[in-house]
């Protein structure tokens, strides 16, 4: 781009154009901002401060200031930082994801850096020459000292791995647990699966930066980033089986075959055993340090060995001591381990069972000792293990399996991949009752791996015994069980072996049938399994619903919980809802809330959870057109809306969401016009000030939909000035963005009733509004709705009949904010900023202060000022609300050509002010040299006639001009002559009437 070449010479250029060039330059940073990979927060917050220099110094670009040297200092310092800004965004876009997260302290720095190097740079700018309001200026100001203060700091979970890594790597921690735990926490950090290829490309990528480091000579980095890969090598994504086994082997093969005796320094003096934590004393010797505390503690100060006095304060890690400890003990537990595989295969069976009892104690000892045994092919003799007749043998098998499948895909996967293993394993089930414990539990550990899953639902007979496991006697067993058939179940394969077994119809016969222990054994497994779609569908389809509201009714509290329960369960499948409502369910739900108060609170709250998902039901793509009737009856409103002054927060919340939902939905009819006209509105408002801030935002939430429909009665009668003040309290307090986004939804959609609005004005709430937009630093997924509320909220300070408000408005920087969201904003925010500008806009005509005429002799007079080209007089943004000197005419013209006949309708209205009355020729010019007079014609083809006649409104008093006659006439032809032929009554006659004013049509024509 032009800009980059320029911005190494932009203090060079003429001053004019070097603030031109550094804003262009701005402008790329906030562009390259978009696209980096981390701190995305963090450049975001830095490119709104950015964005906020830019007029200003395109402001500067069109005054005469004085080419001085602070002036050249402050470009000087805009465009360094700027440029190493981009570049710095640039290379958080292309760099390694996990290099730029461990460099994350060092980029936030350099963030810090250049906002406090952008903040000296503004304080150079002449601001006090420019002809800008007070209120302009402080804002400005206020820029500068939050880009003084900005403070970008590692995010609390990027601190916590790069803890881990200085610990890990000092720690010298090689436990592949550790190293999975936080490569996990890297992926989930930089937006990347924690499992697959796509970590594992990531990390081969942060491992090519070594030698781009070298390349830079820096050599310190080089070795940090040597270490921290050592380190995240230990963990399964880090590398594959094969390279880990191939690593393990040429390991192995270079110790030979037989143990190595300990050296002599490797016992601790005190205790004559091998040292695990070496600590060196002062006066030079080595002890174990929990013998040497203990000799502390006893009252010794002298050395055990020399018997010189000692600092007992002063114990230093024997580090090297350690780590070849640690290394003489790996060497023989690797020996040890590849030994004992030939004792597996014995005859004898005492042999074969202490055998497996000291690998039993090896795997519990170090996540390690786990993968030199899975690398050493074990599973496969244990596997066969399992076939052998002495049940004790296979019990202890199935223990270690358990062990090495645990948190190991890899052992998971090797298991499967041995013949007949997940048969064998199978068999086990149905086998004495411990080693069925042992088995199942295995199983349910294998199925947390997708593949190993799908196998286990293939085994013949496997469902049907784990069917017959989930009733069983031994809870432990049961529940595994249970929870390994909600893992198969995942699979649709799976799930028709469990019909085969007859699982579900089993589960509903029990459940209708029962005694009353298999009733609640069955109903709880219903309230507590993690059901697919496809199971809740069958299951209601099969018949669950009836017995569960037969449960319902009874008087046993825990058998009515778990009925509950499961119906809430059942009832969060959309379709499930809809039928639930058919069959009257939600009646027997209301009735629990009503007359059952007194019983527990967890009834009441499952109770008003599945109304919810019943309501939420109404609004799904399963609910069609036909209405649904649902809680539509007065009654039936007032009553479960007056059980929130008797519930706690968590009912209060399900029965508000309730009602939000269904004033959302397309299937009930008018819910939200009898809310508003019943008696539940003073306590609805008075819940927008409730202690519990979850419920006060959801009574917020559903105060801000029900708004939309207040008519000025309505919100005279409800809404006063302490409702005013906690909404604005709200907006300045929450932390909750959706709560604010309601906030600021309540104060645009309430009617404009004057008195509002000047307690509006009284509580803070414009200048609020305005810091939201002019901050705007919220990134989360409310924002683009949080700005079009805010937007809405600042209309209702711009009355046309109250020319002070409007002075208020301006001089807050309004005007100009509004101009910049024309560019920036959604389409509705658009739409909304131009009503604004429209308002601003009608009221400038008799603002705009007439030329002072000069007198006497013209030679020694000033040179005559020059007038508004629309007004004629002298304009200004803040004091006469100018759309031209706003610079907004362009950003209007644009928004003509939206898809969105809103914004197009408003922008047309905002542009229209322009050719007002004696304004038509003025306003005219500045609409044609605008490019506007195109744009306006097309819409003639909107699809909106609403639209079209505002079209025409306009092109009628712009086709009086001869000048625009000749220059755009043959271009609005075609589509006049359409709308003469297509168009309704009004339209055909406005465009007849522009048909004549161009001389297609007579005057007389039948068309009028």
């Amino acid at each position: 781009m032009m800009a980059l070449n320029l911005l190494s010479n932009a203090s060079s250029a003429p001053i004019s154009e070097a603030l031109l060039q550094t804003a262009e330059g701005i402008l790329e940073v906030i562009v390259a901002a978009n696209d980096v990979l981390v701190k995305k927060d963090s450049f975001t917050e830095l490119a709104d401060y950015l964005e906020r220099i830019v007029p200003v110094l395109r402001e500067l670009s069109k005054r005469n200031v004085d080419d001085s040297e602070s002036l050249k200092k402050a470009i000087e310092i805009l465009d360094r930082e700027t440029k190493a800004a981009k570049q710095l965004m640039l290379e958080c876009s292309k760099r390694s994801k996990v290099y730029l997260l461990m460099n994350c302290r060092n980029i936030v720095k350099h963030l810090e850096d250049t906002s406090k190097e952008i903040s000296r740079a503004l304080s150079l700018l002449p601001l006090a020459t420019l002809d800008l309001s007070s209120a302009i200026i402080e804002d400005f100001e206020k820029l500068r000292e939050s880009l003084q203060r900005a403070e970008f700091r590692a995010a609390k979970t990027e601190e916590e791995i790069m803890e881990k890594i200085e610990s890990g790597i000092q720690e010298r921690n090689v436990d592949r647990s550790y190293a999975n735990n936080l490569l996990g926490l890297i992926a989930k950090q930089v937006g990347i699966s924690p499992q697959g290829s796509e970590l594992k490309k990531e990390f081969e990528e942060f491992k090519s930066e070594i030698e781009n480091a070298r390349l830079r000579k820096d050599q310190a980095e080089a070795i940090q980033m040597e270490q921290i890969i050592a380190l995240l090598e230990r963990a399964d994504a880090a590398s594959s089986p094969e390279e880990k086994q191939m690593k393990y082997f040429s390991k192995r093969n270079s110790l030979g075959s037989q143990p190595l005796e300990p050296l002599q320094s490797f016992y601790c003096p005190i205790t004559r055993d091998v040292m695990v934590e070496p600590v060196e004393t002062s006066s030079g010797q080595t002890f174990e340090r929990s013998a040497i505390e203990k000799w502390f503690s006893d009252g010794n100060a002298l050395c055990p060995l020399t018997m010189t006095a000692l600092d007992t304060s002063i114990l230093r890690p024997n580090k090297t001591l350690r780590q070849s400890i640690e290394e003489w003990r790996d060497r023989n537990t690797m020996i040890m381990i590849a030994s004992m595989k030939q004792k597996l295969k014995s005859e004898d069976k005492e042999e074969v069972l202490g055998t497996l009892d000291d690998l039993q104690e090896l795997c519990n000892q170090r996540d390690q000792h786990r993968e030199w045994v899975i690398l050493e092919d074990y599973i496969l003799i244990l596997i066969q293990l399992l076939s052998v007749r002495n049940h004790e043998i296979r019990k202890r098998v199935l223990v270690i399996l358990f062990i090495l499948a645990k948190d190991s895909d890899d052992a998971k996967e090797r298991t499967k991949q041995v013949g007949n293993a997940i048969e064998s394993i199978v068999r086990s089930l149905g086998r004495r009752p411990e080693e069925r414990k042992l088995a199942v539990a295995l199983l349910l550990e294998l199925s947390k791996c997708n593949s190993v899953r799908d196998e286990i639902g293939k085994v013949q007979g496997c469902i049907l015994l784990l069917v017959t496991m989930s009733n069983s006697d031994d809870n432990q067993a049961a529940r595994d069980a249970q929870e390994l058939l909600e893992n198969l179940s995942f699979c649709d394969q799976n799930v028709i072996q469990m019909a085969k077994a007859n699982y579900f119809t089993h589960l509903l016969q029990r459940l209708s049938t029962g005694s009353a222990d298999v009733r609640m054994k069955m109903v709880s497994s219903l309230a507590e399994m993690e059901l697919t779609d496809h199971n809740k569908e069958s299951l209601l389809e099969g018949g669950a619903l009836g017995p569960l509201l037969d449960l319902v009714s009874q008087d046993d509290i825990n058998m009515k919980k778990d009925a509950i329960r499961a119906l809430r369960n059942l009832s969060s499948l959309p379709k499930n809802g809809l039928q639930m409502i058919r069959e009257g369910t939600g009646r027997p739900l209301l009735e629990i809330l009503i007359h059952r108060i007194a019983l527990c609170s967890s009834l009441r709250e499952d109770a008003a959870a599945t109304i919810m998902h019943l309501a939420a039901s109404t609004v799904s793509e399963d609910s069609g057109q036909t209405p649904i009737s649902f809680l539509e009856s007065d009654e039936d409103i007032l009553t479960l809306f007056s059980l929130i002054s008797l519930t706690g927060p968590d009912v209060q919340q399900s029965i508000i969401r309730t009602f939000h939902i269904l004033c959302q939905s397309r299937s009930t009819t008018n819910i939200k016009a009898k809310l508003i006209q019943s008696s539940v509105m003073p306590v609805l408002l008075q819940l927008c000030e409730h202690d519990n801030p979850s419920v006060r935002a959801d009574a917020v939430k559903l105060v801000s939909c029900l708004a939309e429909g207040f008519d000025e009665a309505t919100a005279a009668e409800y809404v006063g000035k302490k409702f005013i003040e906690a909404v604005v309290r709200i907006i300045k307090s929450s932390n909750n963005e959706e709560e604010i986004v309601s906030a600021m939804g309540i104060i645009s959609y309430l009617p404009e009733i004057s008195q509002i609005t000047q307690w509006l004005f009284d509580a803070g709430a414009l200048p609020l509004i305005l810091g939201f937009l002019n901050n705007n630093q919220q990134n989360g997924p409310h924002k683009n709705q949080l700005i079009e509320n805010a937007v809405g909220g600042i209309c209702r300070f711009i009355v046309l009949t109250n020319l002070e408000w409007q002075k208020r408005a301006a001089e807050a920087g309004t005007i100009s904010l509004l101009v910049r969201l024309l560019e920036t904003g959604t389409t509705l925010t658009r739409q909304r900023a131009a009503i604004a500008l429209t308002r601003f806009s009608v009221s400038s005509s008799g603002l705009s202060k007439h030329l002072t005429k000069h007198k006497g002799f013209w030679c020694f007079s000033a040179p005559p000022e020059t007038g508004c080209p629309v007004h004629g007089g002298i304009c200004s943004v803040s004091s006469s609300f100018c759309l031209v000197e706003a610079a907004a005419v362009h950003p209007l013209v644009r928004i003509l050509g939206d898809p969105d006949p809103g914004a197009c309708e408003a922008a047309l209205d905002a542009l229209s002010t322009l050719i007002e009355g004696d304004r038509l020729q003025s306003g005219s010019k500045v609409l044609g040299d605008a490019n506007a007079i195109q744009p306006i014609i097309k819409l003639l083809g909107s699809p909106s006639p609403r639209l079209q006649e505002k079209a025409l409104n306009v092109l009628e008093r712009i086709f009086r001009l001869l000048e625009f006659k000749q220059k755009y006439g043959s271009f609005a032809q075609m589509p006049l002559v359409d709308l003469t032929q297509r168009g309704s009554g009004s339209v055909k006659s406005l465009a007849a009437r522009i048909l004549a004013h161009l001389n297609v049509l007579h005057d007389q024509s039948s068309y009028f």
